[in-house]
């Protein structure tokens, strides 16, 4: 663990003192500060957010979500330690780093291993924090930029609720009791209007009793409205799509009938048709053992989603094809086969190997090499293939998902011509290699048991066929060898 004292004993005078002005420690417990550490853990997916506040011999919970108990000895604290940081602390393991390996919550319970911890400076940004807000978790993880960013500002929520809590708790010292109360009111709400703004964060509140909505500033910015009257239940679902819409009345009614918690994440267009990525996180709200109403947050994630989607892209595409790789066609088949079984759908598979791709390989090279499994694949996506999904599993063998009802009912005929149109003969240096395509197909049937077990059909069938001819195919369940139109059948003897 690092020193208690990692400054000079003036500067740590200096930090106490603001401390104290403050008048937060042991404190009672206030909403604002709940909320915020409720939103963080929500938000980073963390078991525990916490806005910690250390003297000269503890650290002290302000407010605390996922923890048990108000602080411990500040020769115990984490957050000792990034309070002096410039910036944050993030540990990504903390039972890997020596400052914290022998500190009771990593080495006993509750057994931490992650910590993120900015620290709170809201008197003085030159001087040491007065605490921090920090997240941790049990298990070992990264912390993005993004993240840090969004702990940053997150973390000036809380310096601004302190100084919003310091300014009132002066007006009240000023002011009458009715005077400070509407000065403080006004002042909390500014300054968590501000900070919704910072974090892209809004609020909302919906009562169960009169059915009535209330929105925050920023909320309205989300949905493209002009700040007043909160449009109807209906209207408000409405910028949902129909079946995120039915899904968020669903999580609603589970919050009013259970007093579950929810966090949903949807596409969402809002008043000006921008098509947009939003996540809302509710909980309900009980008085006298009944939900009287749900309580929750409401943010735009459509830059976080998009860089998402970008990065799933790039992970299930093959760099040299352009097609989807064996990850991203796993997922699809997963889908294809579950509509096929629930829905009736209609579904082919087909695999395909490419006849000769070893010699042009070691006769014309591998750039030539490449130039054949490049045309193949855009052969794939026009032609009699255009209506299916293609995708390369490796090496020379490729995929056909089909799903367009009229091929698969004529699969005999798509695989015919297929054979025809991924012929190729590839050049160099006045030498050719030609090569072909030999196909095992498989329709969807009610005793396929999964995804695997329509691959390991499919895969029996291309076996079949090179079996009995290269640059024929076979479709599982079915005698037949199907070979290209006007092609002469040559068999393989063994």
């Amino acid at each position: 663990m690092g020193s208690p004292f990692p400054c000079s004993p003036a500067i740590e005078s200096e930090r106490l003192r603001g401390l104290s002005n403050f008048d937060l420690l042991d404190s009672p417990r206030e909403a604002e500060f709940d909320a915020v550490v409720a939103i963080a853990r929500r938000l980073f997916g963390c078991t525990i957010a916490t806005v910690t506040l250390v003297d000269d011999h503890r650290q002290w919970f302000k407010a605390s979500d996922g923890l048990e108990g108000d602080g411990c000895r500040r020769r115990d604290s984490i957050c000792a330690t990034a309070m002096y940081e410039p910036d944050l602390l993030v540990v990504p393991d903390l039972s890997q780093d020596s400052r914290f390996t022998d500190n009771p919550i990593v080495a006993t319970g509750p057994c931490v291993r992650f910590y993120a911890g900015v620290p709170l400076r809201p008197n003085d940004p030159v001087l040491p924090g007065i605490g921090t807000l920090c997240v941790m978790d049990d298990r070992a993880r990264d912390f993005s930029s993004a993240d840090a960013d969004l702990l940053r500002q997150l973390g000036a929520m809380v310096e601004a609720l302190i100084r919003a809590r310091a300014s009132a708790a002066a007006t009240l010292r000023l002011s009458d009791e009715v005077k400070r109360g509407a000065d403080t009111i006004h002042l909390q709400n500014a300054q968590l209007r501000q900070a919704e703004r910072m974090v892209g964060v809004g609020s909302w509140r919906y009562d169960l009793r009169d059915q009535s909505i209330v929105w925050s500033e920023h909320v309205f910015t989300i949905h493209g409205l002009p700040i007043g009257d909160v449009p109807p239940y209906d209207i408000a679902m409405s910028f949902y799509p129909p079946d995120a819409r039915t899904r968020l009345a669903e999580l609603i009614g589970r919050a009013e009938d259970r007093g579950e918690p929810f966090d949903f994440e949807s596409d969402f267009t809002d008043a000006t048709g921008s098509v947009r990525r939003v996540r809302s996180m509710g909980e309900p709200q009980v008085a006298n053992g009944a939900v009287i109403a749900i309580v929750g947050v409401f943010q735009d994630v459509t830059d976080r989603y998009q860089r998402e989607q970008r990065l799933q892209l790039t992970a299930s595409t093959d760099p040299l094809t352009g097609l989807e790789n064996r990850r991203g066609f796993e997922r699809r088949l997963d889908d294809a086969v579950r509509r096929a079984r629930t829905g009736n759908e209609p579904l082919a598979l087909l695999i395909l190997d490419l006849d000769g791709f070893k010699s042009v390989n070691d006769t014309l090279g591998h750039e030539a090499g490449d130039e054949v499994l490049r045309v193949v694949a855009g052969r794939l996506g026009q032609g009699a293939a255009a209506h299916a999904h293609a995708a390369r599993l490796g090496g020379d063998e490729f995929v056909l998902l089909v799903t367009r009802p009229r091929d698969c009912a004529k699969l005999e005929a798509l695989v015919e011509t297929l054979l025809s149109e991924l012929r190729y003969t590839a050049e160099r240096r006045g030498e050719t290699v030609s090569t072909s395509t030999t196909i095992g197909a498989v329709r969807f049937c009610s005793d396929v048991q999964s995804p695997s077990d329509l691959l390991k059909r499919a895969d029996l069938a291309l076996y079949e066929a090179k079996r009995v001819c290269r640059g024929t195919a076979v479709v599982h369940g079915t005698p037949a060898i199907i070979a290209r139109a006007r092609a002469p059948l040559k068999l393989v003897h063994s």
